[in-house]
């Protein structure tokens, strides 16, 4: 078997990959809808994949690997990795999981990431509604994570927060950082003060932080809601957009505290979580799968942590309904550091008419079913998925 072609549509505001083979086989891999412009990338890789053979993934991947980087770049490589093993179960006639080794577990647990609602402020009782509308949906989620500090509004909502200097917009990926005032640290306790007294023990929180956090202030926060038992507190130093890691800072936030610190949805491939691992930095890694490298990439790592006694938790939020299948599949395999992967639904309800492959409810009680059919699991209805091709991508399904 050959590839014949590579080919990318951005569909709503996702760059869908398709790689095309002389057998009749295809396969596909999905982009965070945050990187609609990265279609360029994936294209620029069709040279290096022509007339290669898909199912020797890791021979294919060994052509390309080296050309990605952190968020957002490598995740024209990871789509493009998904696609192959796309192929590489439909042509053995076997999920992807299979190819992975197996999986270990029938259902894999989920959290709630991105099925969300405008919330009505900033305000402890804003947090409070927000998660309680949360936790009463019907996919009863264990647990839920929401984003204070730099990772939401409160940074600029909120007078006087910190004394950075705020940026002028809400370009995607810029940062914000500093230290943060007392008046806004205060403010930061009350909200979670205020999810914990809806949420309980029943449902778990984690917080999406940052990065923008100086390590003074973290420490500070991190041991300040020790009595909440939270599941984590996600990118405080460096994180979402930020291409370095920081090891070094993170063990010493790590150290200082008892509440869980977790990094990793920025950072490429194996090497990068090295340090973070080994010097045990963190408690939690969240690599994403479309960032990452790929589905053998984060498995790889997860082994890696393991050794370690290191927990793993995917980030996966804007995966879109390709990129869950891709999730489900290799979340299948994890040994037993895995806690649950950040759901990504449908980022436009027209997903969920294109997309086949999945039941209609798919998360209950806080689990997904393992996906059987071959490949992904999941697939594009051509003749319902061309009407939101756009006009340059006409023959995607050709």
């Amino acid at each position: 078997m050959k590839i014949t072609d590579l080919r990318c549509a951005v569909i709503g505001k996702h760059p869908v990959v398709r790689i095309v083979t002389d057998e009749g086989l295809y396969g596909l891999g999905e982009v965070e809808f945050t990187k609609t412009y990265l279609k360029p990338f994936v294209l620029h890789f069709r040279d290096a994949l022509i007339g290669e053979d898909p199912t020797d993934v890791e021979r294919v991947m060994l052509r390309i690997r080296q050309r990605g980087s952190f968020k957002p770049y490598g995740a024209a490589v990871s789509a493009i990795e998904h696609a192959l093993w796309d192929i590489a179960g439909k042509a053995a006639n076997v999920p992807v999981y299979k190819l992975l080794g197996g999986k270990v577990r029938d259902k894999v647990r989920v959290y709630n990431g991105s099925i969300r609602k405008k919330r009505t402020g900033d305000r402890p009782e804003d947090y409070a509604a927000d998660v309680k509308w949360m936790m009463e949906r019907p996919e009863n989620f264990f647990m839920v994570k929401q984003g204070i500090s730099f990772h939401s509004n409160m940074k600029t909502s909120i007078e006087g927060f910190h004394y950075g200097v705020a940026q002028p917009n809400h370009y995607h990926g810029a940062m914000d950082q500093g230290v943060i005032s007392e008046r806004g640290f205060n403010h930061m306790l009350d909200c979670v003060a205020a999810m914990k007294e809806v949420l309980g023990d029943k449902v778990s929180l984690a917080l999406d932080c940052g990065p923008g956090w100086m390590l003074p202030d973290a420490i500070r926060f991190a041991q300040a809601v020790e009595k909440y038992n939270l599941m984590w507190l996600e990118d405080m130093l460096t994180g979402d957009y930020v291409p370095w890691v920081n090891p070094q800072a993170y063990r010493e936030l790590t150290t200082s505290t008892s509440t869980p610190i977790h990094t990793g949805e920025q950072i490429y491939l194996r090497h990068n979580f090295k340090e973070l691992i080994e010097t045990q930095a963190v408690r939690v890694v969240g690599p994403d799968p479309a960032d990452v490298g790929g589905i053998a990439e984060l498995k790889w790592i997860t082994e890696h942590a393991y050794m370690h006694s290191i927990l793993m938790a995917p980030h996966g939020t804007a995966n879109g309904l390709l990129g869950l299948g891709a999730l489900i599949n290799v979340c299948a395999t994890l040994p037993a550091n895995y806690i649950a992967f950040e759901y990504p639904s449908a980022s436009e309800p027209f997903w969920n008419e294109i997309v086949t492959g999945l039941p209609k409810q798919i998360v209950k009680d806080s689990m997904i079913d393992v996906l059987e059919a071959p490949g992904l699991g999941v697939d594009i209805d051509p003749e319902a998925g061309k009407k939101y091709l756009r006009e340059e991508d006409a023959g995607f399904f050709d």
